[in-house]
């Protein structure tokens, strides 16, 4: 469910207009609606309070996702922790209030500067995923005279994941490492006076439709941490990852939090252990949309129609790299009988097309279409390819919404370059 919706023959994000926040903030636009993400981290939160045996999980938003500090801020004045992959990350996370201990640091490639900022902040966790790195936590906690809180996540070897490029839990992937591996460096962990070991972490990957491959990681990892324990070897925590896919309009839905919650409580129940999550597209990929403008509509002789429209893939990658799917709907609907269009942006790649032969309403220079779904990796990923300022960010809460990224001036853009300091 979203709280995007046609009122009075237009489209609203909550009480508001859409047509409105255009005509005051300019297009390209991200609009999310804060219901909505309120909503999300509820009904996943309330899943898990239908079994009282899990405990109470940590429930750590992937800041990835969307990374913005209002969106972090209406998350983390509901309890929910943050899921980093970086220093930026973390600091982002702290801005919008969630707490250190509260926050997860994860990634393959943490430098030692990360690693003394979250040693410094506090961090609940550091996910490690290599021995190599595990050397690097100790020799900083080491050096700082404080001791770090490690987990260890393992690769389960089980395939998932809407696309290659977001599967994450084969052996050939580069995250985590064997079961036999963790192992190995959990006791290793247990004997250095700098390292507490705390727990273990899976993700297997994103936009998992099917619970199969889910149940069997953590099958996996129930398994694990049993045998951990039989060594006389702690383990406070297990890190389920996230992954759960959305609805993104041309695919079956997926199981919903419930389910998920039940299947977890059916495979980890008396386990005695305290769970954590890393959702972060189930939270914010329906919060969002991604409004903008028909520039023209380039009709070739033999028939082909190319909507062209301001937002590019610099603006929304998602359908370049992924071959995404997102659901394109026009703002203030037209009438008349359906058309066939490539829906394209103004970059000069031919891989700035969000859409082939889409079957839409009719659409006409300067009407304005909104791209669902998009609250996941659409800003968190853009860039400013061919010099096009980022786009900005806006925030609806019932009848009121506000700008919480501005759009960067072209002045703003090229005062970032420096001269070499040998030029006049």
């Amino acid at each position: 469910m979203n709280h995007f919706e046609m009122k009075e023959g237009e489209l609203h994000a909550e009480d508001v207009a859409i047509r409105r926040i255009a005509a005051a903030v300019g297009t390209p636009v991200y609009i999310y609606s804060a219901a909505t993400l309120r909503r999300h981290y509820t009904v996943l939160r309330d899943a898990f309070a239908v079994h009282p045996e899990l405990g109470t999980p940590l429930i750590a938003y992937a800041v990835k996702a969307n990374s913005n500090v209002e969106v972090l801020r209406v998350l983390s004045g509901l309890g929910a922790g943050a899921d980093t992959v970086s220093e930026g990350e973390i600091r982002r996370a702290l801005a919008a209030g969630v707490a250190p201990g509260r926050i997860v640091f994860s990634g393959v490639g943490k430098t030692r500067c990360e690693i003394t900022f979250a040693l410094k902040t506090g961090v609940a966790e550091i996910n490690v995923e290599s021995a190599a790195e595990l050397d690097a936590v100790a020799s900083v906690a080491r050096e700082l005279n404080l001791i770090a809180p490690v987990a260890f996540r393992v690769n389960p070897d089980v395939e998932a994941g809407g696309h290659v490029k977001i599967s994450t839990g084969k052996a050939e992937n580069k995250f985590g490492v064997s079961f036999a591996q963790a192992h190995e460096l959990y006791a290793a962990a247990t004997k250095d006076p700098h390292l507490r070991p705390v727990g273990v972490a899976c993700h297997i990957g994103s936009q998992i439709t099917d619970l199969a491959p889910l149940r069997a990681a953590f099958i996996k990892m129930r398994a694990f941490v049993e045998s951990l324990r039989a060594e006389g070897l702690s383990v406070e925590r297990l890190d389920l990852g996230g992954g759960l896919g959305v609805p993104y309009f041309n695919q079956p839905d997926p199981p919903s939090p419930a389910d998920y919650a039940a299947m977890i409580a059916e495979v980890i129940g008396g386990l005695n252990i305290q769970l954590a999550f890393e959702p972060g597209r189930m939270i914010a990929a329906n919060a969002g949309v991604l409004i903008s403008d028909v520039i023209h509509v380039n009709v070739r002789p033999e028939g082909r129609s190319f909507l062209v429209l301001d937002a590019a893939m610099n603006d929304l990658i998602r359908p370049a790299m992924y071959d995404a799917y997102h659901d394109i709907r026009p703002v203030v609907p037209r009438g008349g009988a359906h058309r066939t269009y490539d829906v394209v942006g103004p970059v000069c790649e031919t891989g700035d097309t969000f859409a082939r032969e889409r079957d839409l309403a009719p659409l006409e220079t300067g009407d304005l279409v909104a791209f669902m779904t998009a609250g996941a990796y659409g800003a968190a990923m853009a860039s400013e390819y061919n010099t096009r300022p980022l786009i900005p960010e806006v925030l609806v809460d019932g009848a009121r919404f506000a700008v919480i990224r501005e759009r960067p001036t072209y002045d703003e853009i090229l005062g970032r370059d420096r001269l070499g300091g040998w030029q006049t």
